[in-house]
Order: structure tokens, then C-alpha cells, then sequence
């Protein structure tokens, strides 16, 4: 439905409530004037009643939960109430004229005590009931959506000491552990950059012992495994491209180990090509 035809459908709707409204107002007057009234209260009187059945219906398509219930009860109280009254006016025809005696709605007095307690409740309950709604109109705040609640990202469920603290880190994959004797290396004897593999590095905090089902798998390789298997990698390898971190990803070992394998294969590639010269 396009904005025109629901402009036309609210136009007809307020158009319709207005005549209902106009009869009702008629009927409510009259019961207005037996019970006492005078002209001025007895042409707000269809107010008090009908108005506050508009007033309910509008709390309760803003309201929610139990408030929206209450705003229901009003509204289906007051709606009964104005049909009772309208049906009085439409059985007593002395109620049409100015004949009729005050406070005289039925002729059988029980009905007749019951229906004038009614009408004179009525403006009463409008003052309470309609400062109510309005009051829980006014508190009232649109519940969250879910979505929004889980894209608001705040600490509000950790407790104060909580917030302060620093997130905890994340423990570090460890490094290979050599458990076999060190083999002897020839090619290693000279390395000069040894030192570079002993660099003083920043004490770390403690994470709490790594779990076992956590650890690698991966069996340990000794110092002498690992450069054979680097020659057999980096065979082809320039010698610009001997770098320590291209050498740790190819064999997946520490970037300490992968320093002292790649200032091997430099000296080895050195002292190979000084052989070839003298040679």
C-alpha cells in the first residue's frame, strides 16, 4: 500500500470515529444532565468517557509487556461502560427530554443505583487511569534489539577490577626443543654471527604451562638435520635470498635456529666460491 492510499485510509478512519463519536456524544450528554450536571459538564462528559477510550488505544500500541495489558483492560472498561450508557439512553425515552427527574436512569432502583454509580465513576476513573498511561507512556523505553545488543561492544559485564586489568595474553607456540646430543657441525665451527642466535631478549610473563593437547606434534630435529635439510631446500636458492625468514618458513623452525642455519649456508657458499677462485 503506497503513502496515498494509507493518507485515505487514516482520513476515512478519523471521519468514521468522528460520527460514531458525534452519536455517542448525544446520548452521554443527556445521561450527563440526570445525574446532575450542568450544560458546560454535560457537553465535556462524552470526553471524559469516549476520549479515554482513544487515549487507551494509543497507550497501548506504544506500550509493551503488562503495561500494554493495563492499557487493554482500560481500553475494554471504558468501551463497555459507554455501550451501557448509550443502551440506557436508547431504553429510557424520558432521558431524550428535559422532563426526566435527576439521578432517575431505571425505573427498578437496584439497576438504577448501579447505573448512576457508573455514570458518576466515570469521570473519576479518567482522572487515574488517564494520568497512568500517560505516566507509563512517558517511562517507557523501546526494548533493544538483539542485533543491536550484540554489536554494542562494551565491557559491561565484567566487573570494575576486571575492566582495569589488561587483556590476557595469548600463550606463544614454543619453540623447538632439542632433547638429542648436539651432532658436530664442520660447517659450523667458523660460523662468526653464532652470537646473533644468543641475543638478549625481553623477559616475557609468565602464561601458565602450555597443555598438552596444544603442543606440536612435529618430532624435534637435531642441529644437523635441520642444515641438511636446508641445503636440500636452498640448493637453488641466490645467495641475496638466504634470508632468516625465508629459511624459517621453508623448514617451520625458530627464527634462532633459522639465523644460525642461514650464516652456515652463507659461509659454506663463501668458502665455496673462494675454493672455486683458488682452484
Amino acid at each position: 500500500m503506497n503513502r496515498t492510499a494509507k493518507c485515505a485510509l487514516v482520513l476515512a478512519l478519523v471521519v468514521v470515529v468522528g460520527m460514531a463519536f458525534r452519536v455517542s456524544w448525544n446520548a452521554l450528554r443527556d445521561v450527563a444532565k440526570t445525574i446532575g450536571a450542568d450544560d458546560a459538564a454535560a457537553n465535556l462528559y462524552p470526553f471524559v468517557v469516549d476520549g479515554l477510550m482513544a487515549l487507551a488505544l494509543v497507550a497501548a500500541l506504544v506500550l509493551t509487556g503488562d503495561a500494554r495489558r493495563f492499557a487493554l483492560r482500560v481500553l475494554a472498561a471504558y468501551t463497555l461502560a459507554s455501550l451501557v450508557l448509550n443502551y440506557v439512553h436508547g431504553l429510557v425515552p424520558a432521558l431524550h427530554s428535559e422532563a426526566v427527574d435527576w439521578g432517575r436512569l431505571a425505573d427498578w432502583d437496584p439497576a438504577n443505583w448501579a447505573l448512576v454509580l457508573l455514570a458518576t465513576s466515570l469521570p473519576v476513573g479518567s482522572i487515574y487511569f488517564g494520568s497512568d498511561l500517560v505516566a507509563k507512556v512517558l517511562h517507557h523505553r523501546p526494548a533493544i534489539e538483539p542485533d543491536q545488543q550484540e554489536s554494542t561492544h562494551t565491557p559491561v559485564y565484567r566487573s570494575t577490577p576486571e575492566q582495569d586489568e589488561p587483556p590476557a595474553e595469548q600463550p606463544e607456540p614454543q619453540e623447538e626443543v632439542d632433547s638429542s646430543p648436539a651432532a658436530p657441525i664442520e660447517a659450523i665451527e667458523t660460523r662468526p654471527q653464532l652470537a646473533v642466535a644468543a641475543e638478549v631478549t625481553h623477559p616475557r610473563r609468565a602464561t601458565g604451562r602450555v597443555p598438552a593437547a596444544a603442543r606440536s606434534t612435529r618430532p624435534t630435529r637435531t642441529e644437523a638435520e635441520l642444515l641438511a635439510e636446508a641445503r636440500s631446500l636452498t640448493e637453488s636458492w641466490p645467495v641475496d635470498k638466504l634470508t632468516g625468514e625465508g629459511i624459517r618458513k621453508a623448514l617451520r623452525t625458530s627464527p634462532a635456529k633459522a639465523r644460525i642455519v642461514r650464516e652456515t649456508l652463507k659461509a659454506e657458499r663463501e668458502r665455496d666460491a673462494a675454493a672455486a677462485v683458488t682452484g
